[in-house]
């Protein structure tokens, strides 16, 4: 059995599907909870020494922290639209209240500098697309250097992959410090959607692969809605959508680089792939979702 595949469940403490901590995976920076309120309630959360995201996965919620008040309009599902957000600092203590329930991502990276919270609108946040052909897929950055730069580790974004396309491709590292790339531990959540694109079900799957140019790693897996993957090295991708299930996923990066960077190398075997691209139309389903809400 994979030890860096986490199926749908296997996380889970109590009502709460993901709680994973830098200890559970194995590494220093990068942890990953993803809580469920039911209608009315409020739960507390101590950041302890973790900057995180609050970010609604479905649902909407009121977020308490340092006096300030949050109001997160929040979204259906991750496939109907992108979400407004908020920034908390380690050393905090967090209240998070539903009125009607809900279910959020409390992304998180191990820090040493405490900032001030902040709410993150959806309007604000970029849809890009990247990619072309059957690798086109959209990329909502944001918690990434340049788009958000309120925080001292943390690296957040999310990636929806339309029926049958890939992402994550051509495969790429982040495991050494070098001119191409920094050091960066990384978390792959993931929802797969029905039959009707928009609702999370068990039923739907998809692929990840993982593996290191040696071969000492190399793990080809089936995912399913909820399934948690771990990158600790090697190269990833590709992350496929198969035909009549999008696929979600959220990306969580954190490491010891003194400035925050996505920065990456591409396997060489495949790196010429993109140059195929600006000959390749893009896949028209494509972005999916902007703040307004669906766009196909």
């Amino acid at each position: 059995m994979s030890k860096l595949h986490h199926p749908s469940g296997t996380l889970c403490d109590g009502a709460d599907p993901v709680v994973l901590t830098p200890a559970d995976a194995g590494w220093t920076y990068t942890g990953l909870r993803v809580l469920r309120l039911a209608a009315g309630e409020s739960r507390t959360v101590h950041t302890g020494d973790f900057e995180a995201f609050v970010l609604p996965l479905s649902g909407s919620c009121t977020v308490r922290v340092d006096g300030e008040v949050f109001e997160l309009t929040g979204r259906e599902t991750v496939f109907t639209r992108v979400t407004d957000f908020a920034y908390v600092p380690r050393d905090a203590e967090v209240e998070l209240s539903t009125v009607d329930g809900l279910e959020l991502a409390l992304p998180m990276a191990r820090c040493t500098r405490r900032l001030t919270p902040k709410y993150g609108p959806a309007e604000q946040v970029p849809v890009e697309v990247r990619g072309a052909g059957p690798a086109t897929r959209q990329v909502t950055g944001f918690g990434v250097p340049g788009v958000w730069d309120h925080a001292d580790k943390l690296n957040v974004c999310e990636l929806i992959t339309p029926d049958g396309n890939w992402s994550s491709y051509p495969p790429h590292k982040h495991d050494e410090a070098s001119d191409c790339e920094v050091v960066n531990e990384e978390i792959y959540y993931f929802r797969i959607a029905g039959s009707d694109g928009i609702t999370p079900s068990a039923t739907g799957f998809g692929m990840h692969r993982t593996y290191t140019a040696d071969g000492a790693l190399d793990e080809n897996v089936a995912i399913r809605d909820g399934d948690v993957f771990l990158i600790p090295h090697g190269y990833h991708g590709p992350c496929i959508a198969a035909p009549g299930y999008p696929m979600y996923y959220l990306n969580v990066l954190a490491g010891p680089a003194p400035v925050r960077s996505m920065a990456f190398c591409d396997d060489p075997a495949h790196a010429w792939v993109r140059s195929q691209w600006a000959d390749e139309p893009l896949d028209p389903r494509c972005p999916v979702t902007s703040h307004e809400g669906r766009l196909v």
